[in-house]
Order: structure tokens, then C-alpha cells, then sequence
């Protein structure tokens, strides 16, 4: 135990955690702008499932990452395009038809690498590290901040990018309106329809790029991969009041933790049967903070409810 507080252990503990953090923080961000604007997508873990098949599948055949990142983003977005036509145009209850699509995305990646691949074959992943070069003249803060792929930078570089988007923009004002009171918006002359497709396709394409993410950064692909890093995504949105913010802290905190678990657990602190109950540790914790948030803090007011116009 008393190796897990040596500096270098816990610089390397939190660095994991960061990056462990990069795939909660892409979908839980475009879960957030779709519950913003009314839309539950429950199907997030299926849609980063076949994201990350799509990446991982092109990058196997191509040797190319970023070709397969470009794959795992387009794959979302028509997933996205689809469960607008579901839920939109169709009007479907918004829990089931995501309960669908993440059984969809299960089976259906699960099959294609069944036939495709076979076995787990491992590819180049992502390499990049575009600090890398500062990380050794920067001591334990480069080591923590400075080692890291693009992807990461990419991420938390999209927290004020999103907040911006939803507070700063007339396309922000429009998703709040469309997510708090659809009718009234319409009135003004929003198109909720619209508005709740777009922002249906950023959710869905940033949880293609976190299931991209998450298969180019271990660099292999295997049925279930997301592991439910999709429904913890969702719980984090609630975790951080549909605020991009709050959010990013909430992915930082569940992946530290998880982090925190893994480390202990390679030191022999955790071994044994205390090893399944050690891992649910995040999931736990997340719970734990999501009833506590949940009391204090209310969601869209027209989060779930499909939107018809009155005659």
C-alpha cells in the first residue's frame, strides 16, 4: 500500500485517469446536447459500439487510424440520422427505441466481427502525442498534461467549445427552447423538428468518435467492448446538470476512480474475491452522486416528450 503513494504512482494514476475519462467525456457531452433539446438517446452505448468497430475494422484494413477515426465519426452521425427518423418523424417512445439501438448495436457489431475478424487482432493505434515533446522539459506536470494522444486535447478542448455552442449561439437558444417548451418555441417560428434533429446527429456522432476513441486507443476490438461506458456516459449528463462543465468533472472523477482501482489492484492492494467488488467502485460511485444530484437539480422540461404541432 504504501508504494501507491509515491509520486510517480500517483502521477501515473491520474494521467490513466485522464485518458480513461476521454470516451465518458465525447458521448456524455453529445448526450447532453440531445437531452438539451428534449431527446433521451438511451442507445449511446450501441452507437459507441459500432463507432468503434467501424474505427477499429477500417483502421485493421487501411493501417490507417485516422481513416478509421473519420469511419467511426460518419457511422455516427447516420446512426444519428437514423434515430431522428425514429423518434422525430416516427414519434417512437424515446426509451425504447434507444433500448433498440443499443441491442442493435450489440448484435450487429458482435456478428460483423464474428465474420469479419474472427479473433482480436491488434492494430496501430493512435500514436500521436503532440506534447510529447515538451513532457520530458516539464517535469511531473508534463508527465501528467503533456502525454496524452490528440483525441484527449480534442475532448476537453470540446467543453467550451459545446458550452458555447448551447449558450452563445441562436442554434443553443433554439435546442434549450425546443428541450424546455417545444410549443412555444414553434410559435416563434422554430423549427422543433430540425433543431432536434441536429442536435440528435452531434449527440450520436460524438458517441461514434468516443467509441473511435476508446478501440484506437487500446488499438483492438472485441465483442461488448464499450463494457456500459455508454449508460455511464448518460448518468454523467445527469451527473452534470446538462452543463458541459459538470460533465467533463464528472468523466474526470469516474475515471480517476477507475484508475485508482486498476492501480491498486496491480499493486496487490485489491486481489481475490475484494477484486469484482473493487470494480464496481466507479459504478457505485456514480450512482451514489447521480440520486444526490438528481434531488437538487431538474431536467429539461420536455425531456422525453415528442413534439406534434397543435392543429
Amino acid at each position: 500500500m504504501n508504494d501507491f503513494f509515491t509520486v510517480s504512482i500517483i502521477i501515473a494514476t491520474l494521467a490513466s485517469g485522464i485518458r480513461l475519462a476521454v470516451p465518458f467525456l465525447l458521448a456524455a457531452l453529445g448526450e447532453a446536447v440531445g437531452q438539451r433539446a428534449g431527446v433521451l438517446n438511451l442507445g449511446v452505448e450501441g452507437v459507441m459500439l459500432i463507432g468503434a468497430f467501424a474505427a477499429y475494422y477500417t483502421a485493421l484494413e487501411s493501417g490507417s487510424a485516422a481513416f478509421g477515426l473519420l469511419v467511426g465519426l460518419a457511422v455516427g452521425a447516420i446512426m444519428g440520422l437514423i434515430y431522428a427518423f425514429i423518434t422525430v418523424v416516427m414519434h417512437a417512445e424515446q426509451g425504447i427505441s434507444g433500448i433498440g439501438i443499443y441491442l442493435f448495436g450489440l448484435g450487429f457489431t458482435d456478428l460483423l466481427f464474428q465474420k469479419l475478424v474472427g479473433t482480436p487482432k491488434p492494430i496501430s493505434g493512435l500514436q500521436a502525442r503532440p506534447f510529447e515533446w515538451l513532457a520530458d522539459d516539464t517535469g511531473r506536470v508534463g508527465e501528467l498534461l503533456l502525454n496524452h494522444t490528440v483525441l484527449t486535447y480534442v475532448a476537453f478542448l470540446l467543453v467550451p467549445v459545446v458550452y458555447f455552442l448551447i449558450t452563445k449561439t441562436t442554434f443553443g437558444l433554439n435546442v434549450r427552447a425546443v428541450g424546455e417548451n417545444p410549443q412555444a418555441a414553434d410559435t416563434l417560428g422554430v423549427n422543433v423538428n430540425r433543431i432536434r434533429t441536429a442536435a440528435i446527429i452531434i449527440g450520436n456522432t460524438m458517441a461514434g468518435l468516443a467509441g473511435a476513441t476508446l478501440a484506437l486507443e487500446i488499438g483492438i476490438f472485441q465483442q461488448n467492448l464499450t463494457a456500459g461506458r455508454g449508460f455511464i456516459a448518460i448518468a454523467l449528463v445527469y451527473f452534470g446538470a446538462w452543463r458541459p462543465v459538470g460533465v467533463m468533472t464528472g468523466s474526470l472523477l469516474f475515471g480517476i476512480v477507475s484508475s485508482t482501482v486498476l492501480q491498486l489492484q496491480v499493486q496487490d492492494v485489491f486481489s481475490g474475491s475484494v477484486v469484482p467488488i473493487a470494480n464496481m467502485a466507479p459504478a457505485v460511485l456514480t450512482v451514489i452522486v447521480l440520486v444526490v444530484v438528481s434531488r437538487r437539480i431538474g431536467q429539461p422540461a420536455a425531456l422525453t416528450r415528442p413534439f406534434t404541432r397543435d392543429s
